[in-house]
């Protein structure tokens, strides 16, 4: 839809702890062949790097990506143990075994091949040009041309309402189709053999294979060049374009919306539309487009959704473009693979059973009591902002005292009593069964209140998130764990971690985005012009500091596309030091292993984003993620930020300084 959760994101490292304690920095994560004024990130995180090379299975791997092994590890011993009882039929319990157990056997999946296709597939070669849209809005699996979804209405957050989005393209990304770049052109021949491949694999010779692939790159091609770039895609106000779907019919008639909604047993009268003129180029293809081309673009994004609950011929193709992408080597074992299914699908079953087990209380409150004091240290900084008015500065305090506070895990938790899982029948197809619940379960919501209760994280997600039309904060207990949060950690390492992660979050409710939400979730304009104009100002100084990086020769980094990441990790850092010196009340904190607390504050928040990562998964990331990468989160952050001069001795003329007129201070 219009707006994504403001996610921290995995992109990290792991920080090994020492031999029995895990309440200091390691200092072996550190290369002291690397100076600290010369390169922050290689210095902080050169050891761990180098005791730490990529598995074939990566493409990049660090902390959350460590933590989050962990965490699927506890999670598998839960599945285990249900997988050896005997659940009762329809039980949450049930329905986790048999998914892990379906996914697990390759025998079955390689007997049944392209079996559990044929009758969709069948449904969709007899199609005709008019009755598209009834499978697109009937059909689970099929995601061709656009998209819709229930969310909070952006100017009235208090009601559910529907909202039409641009997609249908296998890629994902528009950019793959038109950048012009030789990454760009590896991909684009890549997605080729892979959609060749898929044809032959349901039974398509050579010719209608050619035929498959070649209409569906034009297709999608054409659609890529008339989406929204992801850049665009921050523009909150472009997208807000709320129509009634009767004009939108009388429009493209050819795209009837009111049927659609019909179909999905929905009375929809308004839909907020993403990306307006996009639809005219839909409504053109589904006009005359040669109707043989359409079925074979929509055959193949059925197959390629199917595709990674197949045989392993299936398996294997998926596998193959994600090496072009990400240069990853190896595949996942089958376990891993298996695991994913029931822990997305059913994740707040098992989220009961993982914070039952592995999340205290005593973490819970130590969480509430830090995300008490860094909401203290953000009120602060903004009370000492020199570009904002007191006017402004007053709202900004309303909105940040109106935070809702999520730890852990939620109060009440989700039914999942209307999702079947019959074993009898294929694991594709129970999939299937699983994208219709959630599709009702998403429609279900339309014009209903929202439900400020609800999360939009499991429990053991490792991650953590601000959500603008809530104006909630968010922190699984998948994330509330050592090296991130460990109650017996020294304070400097907490708050330089956990910390920072707190700050970030709030930091989002006021970033380019989530500063265009008033307390109470609503797009609107609160801001003074003067002060918007001020914030634009160093945003727009901030966007240059990051484009000027380059990530790889040749190849820069995006600063539109991450700033309000890049904001929120500057705001995180400067917010969480504030917490943790209003937490020392005036004591001076002690020197442990040669390191000064502030040292050892900026080394945890360096240590979060250690990472060793591939040249292609550089490349993919740079063009897909809004997270800069995880050196230029630290060495690209750091150099705005004064105390961390002072803490590591970094002056002029040293590679980490930047002169005071060139650095950009936004919270």
């Amino acid at each position: 839809m219009i707006f994504a959760l403001s996610a921290l994101a995995l992109a990290g490292a792991s920080c090994s702890q020492k031999t029995g304690s895990p309440k200091d920095i390691d200092t072996a994560n550190l290369d002291t062949t690397v100076a600290a004024q010369a390169d922050f990130y290689d210095y902080a995180c050169g050891g761990w790097k180098k005791a730490n090379p990529l598995k074939p299975e990566y493409s990049r791997f660090g902390t959350f990506d460590q933590l989050a092994e962990n965490t699927r590890e506890q999670v598998r011993g839960l599945v285990d143990s249900l997988v050896a009882a005997t659940a009762e039929p329809g039980t949450n319990a049930q329905k986790v075994a048999d998914l892990y157990r379906l996914g697990m056997d390759s025998v079955r999946l390689n007997n049944e091949g392209a079996a559990p296709l044929a009758a969709d597939l069948e449904v969709i070669a007899t199609t005709p040009r008019e009755k598209i849209i009834d499978l697109m809005a009937t059909m689970p699996g099929l995601g061709v041309f656009f998209g819709t979804g229930v969310e909070a209405d952006l100017a009235n957050s208090d009601v559910n309402t529907m909202y039409w989005a641009q997609s249908g393209l296998g890629l994902g990304d528009r950019d793959y189709y038109t950048d012009q770049t030789e990454n760009a052109a590896k991909i684009r021949e890549a997605y080729r053999t892979y959609l060749t491949t898929l044809a032959k694999l349901i039974g398509y010779d050579e010719a209608a294979a050619k035929r498959l692939t070649d209409n569906t790159i034009a297709i999608e091609t054409e659609l890529a060049k008339n989406q929204m770039t992801r850049t665009e895609q921050r523009n909150i106000a472009a997208q807000y374009n709320p129509m009634t779907v009767a004009s939108l019919v009388e429009k493209y008639p050819n795209i009837d919306l009111k049927h659609y909604f019909e179909l999905q047993k929905l009375d929809v009268d308004t839909v907020i539309v993403g990306q307006p003129d996009y639809y005219g180029v839909v409504a053109k293809i589904l006009k005359t487009a040669d109707e043989q081309a359409l079925r074979d673009y929509m055959t193949a994004s059925y197959v390629s959704s199917a595709a990674a609950y197949l045989s392993d011929e299936f398996i294997n193709a998926n596998f193959a473009l994600e090496q072009a992408i990400s240069g990853v080597e190896e595949q996942q074992p089958r376990w891993k693979r298996a695991l994913a299914v029931p822990n997305g699908i059913l994740g707040e079953a098992l989220g009961e059973l993982y914070v039952e087990k592995y999340f205290p209380a005593s973490s819970k409150e130590k969480m509430l009591n830090l995300v008490g004091n860094l909401q203290t240290a953000l009120g602060q900084h903004i009370d000492n902002l020199s570009w904002m008015s007191d006017t402004t500065k007053a709202k900004a305090k309303e909105k940040l005292a109106a935070f809702t506070v999520k730890i852990g895990y939620p109060d009440s938790w989700r039914d999942y009593s209307a999702l079947a899982v019959d074993p009898a029948l294929p694991y594709w197809n129970n999939i299937q069964k699983a994208i219709q619940f959630n599709i009702d379960y998403n429609n279900s919501d339309y014009g209903k209140p929202i439900d400020r209760a609800r999360w939009h994280m499991s429990p053991q997600t490792v991650n953590a998130y601000y959500n603008p039309t809530t104006n909630e904060i968010c922190f699984p207990a998948g994330i509330l764990q050592a090296p991130f949060f460990d109650p017996a950690a020294d304070d400097a390492v907490n708050y330089g971690a956990i910390g920072v992660v707190i700050g970030h979050e709030m930091t989002h409710g006021f970033d380019d985005q989530g500063r265009q939400f008033d307390k109470d979730g609503n797009f609107n304009d609160w801001w003074a012009q003067s002060d918007a104009d001020a914030f634009n100002a160093l945003a727009d100084k901030l966007v240059a500091q990051f484009d000027s990086i380059e990530v790889l020769p040749g190849t820069h980094a995006n600063g539109r596309l991450t700033l309000g990441e890049n904001i929120a990790d500057q705001g995180g850092l400067r917010v969480a030091r504030t917490a943790y010196l209003n937490s020392l009340a005036g004591a001076e904190a002690p020197v442990i292993d040669g390191l000064t607390p502030a040292q050892r504050f900026y080394l945890a928040y360096a240590n979060v984003w250690a990472a060793n990562i591939r040249d292609a998964e550089i490349l993919s990331r740079t063009q897909n993620d809004p997270h800069s990468l995880g050196r230029w989160r630290v060495n690209g952050t750091l150099r705005n930020i004064e105390p961390f001069f002072e803490a590591f001795e970094i002056k002029e003329g040293d590679p980490m300084y930047l002169p005071e007129e060139e650095r950009v201070i936004i919270w």
